[in-house]
């Protein structure tokens, strides 16, 4: 594999420059004197970005673009082995490397890389973490899956030794890095589009962790199942968080507020170690708030800096997101949720907040996880009070396995729940405008472009 030394600095080429991660990663690069260029399908708000910092970028990819004097293509898992970019480096013969393995590289350029990982929470831990590093003038480098306001963006480039970043599993991406703080949140069904089953997920986790060092530290979520299968031989520290008496960082004493935000008493081997309080709503976030704090801990932060910098978390964008209010003091709120662990999350939110009717308004993404994991969905929608769905967005899937969005209406409606299947968005937005306007909440979810219907009710 091709190898990234920020002391040699060369031309590196991006196929895909526009993605979120692949945007912040040439930014990294550039920042540290390579040579920076790379291709896109479509322009964006992160092309443009680019291009007004230097940073060549040719829209649309054409085999052309490719240089014989740059030194390394780094591309990422959307682009397909017929990609006109793709050929052309390959047979100039230049070093290739995918999104996850200079992700990987870039972390051996620091000393203390800490990488989140979990089916669920990793953005929202990632930006809880980068706060606190933040509020102690760590100076970090941080590599975020979604856009955070106090580095304005998804990524923020340190001059300090600390690097901050998520470590996905889909596709096994997070076996190309190289971390020496790693966190596991969560554990769960997802991906069956790459993985067989959970026991598959599972091992790879298990190898995540097994990448830590010596010197480094793990800190894993004891509500994992048999989370001593997936820790068991690694070479690392191990620190749980929980609620168990044993764990080494344990919450306790857990409340809400009116906003539905949490609290709670935190623990450190048994011994207080103060109170965190929460601007976000959710017990999914009180449990990334534990591990947020657990690792800064035990990086060296105080307990009372730690505190500070979550209460004044305020979230990411598309993390139960508040849009605006529309007449008759109706609430539309967006939140990224897709699979349904989060939306059970964001729901159970959702109705700790206040009284307001709840409506989910989901596209489902993927066909894959729509189809092994109808059931689910089915279940974890119900908990709102009426549902509406968008069709399935696809993303890089092409076959439809047989199934759309009203299979799994029919699934909520045997539940008792209220349901409406609508094919396109301006269909959703005119029916959302003539039913809705008595102090309901509007919750907009998925991982796809749904978030269009609530700004486009909002005019925004």
């Amino acid at each position: 594999m091709a190898s990234i030394d920020f002391n040699r600095p060369e031309w590196v080429h991006f196929i895909g420059i526009g993605g979120i991660s692949m945007s912040g990663l040439a930014e990294i690069l550039k920042d540290r004197g390579f040579k920076v260029s790379g291709s896109d399908m479509h322009a964006s708000a992160l092309t443009e970005k680019l291009m007004s910092e230097g940073v060549h970028v040719a829209i649309g990819q054409k085999a052309e673009n490719i240089d014989a004097n740059m030194k390394k293509i780094v591309y990422t898992a959307a682009v397909h082995e017929d990609n006109s970019e793709l050929v052309r480096a390959k047979e100039l013969g230049i070093p290739l490397l995918t999104r996850a393995e200079l992700l990987g590289e870039t972390m051996k350029n620091y000393r203390t890389s800490v990488a989140v990982a979990g089916t669920h929470g990793k953005t929202t831990t990632t930006s809880m973490i980068t706060e606190i590093a933040l509020a102690a003038d760590l100076d970090p480098t941080v590599s975020v899956g979604g856009m955070l306001d106090s580095i304005g963006g998804n990524i923020r480039i340190g001059q300090s030794d600390l690097f901050i970043a998520e470590a996905c599993e889909y596709t096994n991406s997070f076996l190309s890095f190289f971390p020496t703080v790693g966190i596991i949140l969560n554990v769960g069904a997802d991906h069956l589009d790459f993985f067989k089953d959970l026991d598959d997920i599972r091992n790879s986790f298990r190898k995540f962790a097994m990448l830590l060092p010596e010197t480094g530290f793990l800190v894993i979520s004891s509500n994992i199942e048999k989370y001593e299968e997936i820790v068991k031989g690694v070479r690392c520290r191990v620190i749980t968080v929980g609620e168990r008496a044993e764990d080494d960082y344990r919450m306790d004493h857990i409340v809400f507020d009116q906003d539905g935000c949490p609290s709670f008493d935190l623990y450190k081997n048994g011994v207080p170690a103060g109170k965190i309080a929460l601007g976000v709503p959710g017990l999914h976030n009180a449990w990334n708030a534990l591990a947020a704090a657990a690792c800064m801990t035990e990086l060296g932060t105080e307990p009372e800096l730690t505190a500070h910098a979550l209460a004044a978390f305020g979230g990411t964008h598309r993390r139960f997101e508040k849009k605006g209010i529309l007449p008759g003091d109706v609430l539309v709120i967006d939140d990224y949720a897709h699979h349904p662990d989060e939306i059970r999350a964001t729901l159970t939110a959702a109705k700790k907040m206040n009284d307001r009717k709840v409506v989910c308004i989901f596209q489902p993404h993927t066909y894959t996880r729509t189809k092994s994991l109808m059931d689910d969905f089915a279940d974890a929608l119900s908990l709102a009070d009426e549902v509406v769905l968008a069709k399935i967005y696809p993303a890089r899937e092409t076959d439809d396995l047989g199934i759309s969005s009203h299979d799994l209406a029919e699934k909520i409606a045997k539940t008792g729940k209220k349901v409406t299947c609508l094919d396109t968005f301006p269909e959703i937005e005119k029916f959302l405008s003539k039913k809705f306007s008595h102090g309901e909440m509007l919750i907009t979810m998925g991982a796809g472009d749904i978030v269009k219907v609530g700004e486009n009710l909002l005019g925004l």
